[in-house]
């Protein structure tokens, strides 16, 4: 398969917002690790052009305010999904934090219509087995709501490092059997956590984005992967705008290229067509696929 003619069936990790939700701490934090920020906009117009690549896309709000600097909304979710129907699904988002975050909870499922949620435990300085998280976990189950969470490390600063551990997912899995919870990133740089968390886990998943611009460290995820047997619990997203659908997909489908004159194993070629032909949809709700 050549990369420039691959494409992927869905994009399970986009990030909404307008320039107004960006506050000043994003840009100084983001100085240090990108200059210039992210690039490309991120409004819904935006993202419909970004996502010619793919048939569905799963866009999310953040509210990273005191953290990574940005604070966008559920009504924007929403106002995409009814813009472009055809291509986006909407989650939102929660932050425990907030006394009314069960009552924003509500309004964005039962009146926006957004089909799963978004956290960040690590941005919004919520372990996750702090109470507060309890309503959360149960409304989702109780809702079939699938929880997609950012796992793994960040550039923020004001963001403690230990509740991005993909470790901290076991115990909530166990206890909420129902509860589909879906690990950004791989829980990079502790990749073989997460994906032995997914492996022993049935209601656990994980996805790749914003994952191939460290193609080392992305060669062993896949790999391990691999060697552990979770390639099918494993979706394709971009993270964008942090980086666009293009480029992650070449960023797969180029992975070996690094081994060149080696002997070391190949990701196979059945793993990238898995990733990228990967569907949430089909997987992600108990009996009830959002897009019927």
């Amino acid at each position: 398969m050549h990369p420039s003619k691959a494409r992927a069936y869905c994009d399970c990790h986009v990030n909404i917002y307008e320039e107004e939700h960006l506050l000043p701490v994003y840009y100084t934090h983001l100085a240090r690790v990108r200059p210039g920020g992210m690039g490309p906009r991120a409004d819904a117009d935006t993202l419909y052009r970004e996502m010619e690549q793919v048939e569905k896309a799963i866009v999310f709000a953040i509210r990273y305010a005191d953290s990574a600097g940005i604070e966008s909304s559920d009504e924007l979710t929403a106002a995409a999904v009814a813009k472009y129907p055809d291509k986006f699904v909407g989650f939102a988002y929660v932050d425990p934090r907030r006394p009314d975050c069960m009552e924003l909870l509500r309004h964005a499922v039962e009146d926006l219509g957004l089909k799963g949620v978004k956290f960040g435990p690590i941005y919004n300085g919520v372990a996750l087995s702090d109470p507060r998280l309890e309503p959360v976990y149960e409304y989702c189950v109780r809702n079939n709501l699938p929880l997609t969470m950012h796992m793994g490390t960040t550039y923020a600063r004001n963001a403690p490092i230990d509740m991005g551990r993909p470790l901290h997912v076991e115990p909530v899995a166990l206890k909420y059997p129902d509860l589909v919870m879906i690990l950004a990133h791989m829980g990079h740089p502790w990749y073989e956590d997460c994906i032995v968390v997914s492996r022993k886990q049935p209601n656990v998943f994980c996805e790749v984005s914003a994952l191939f611009y460290r193609p080392w460290q992305y060669y062993n995820i896949l790999i391990a992967a691999q060697e552990y047997k979770i390639t099918d619990k494993i979706y394709f997203g971009s993270d964008f705008p942090a980086a666009r659908v293009d480029e992650s997909v070449d960023g797969l489908l180029s992975i070996n290229d690094q081994l060149e004159g080696t002997r070391l194993p190949r990701v196979s070629a059945e793993t990238m067509e898995r990733i990228l032909r990967s569907n949430p949809f089909a997987d992600w709700w108990r009996g009830d696929n959002p897009l019927s």
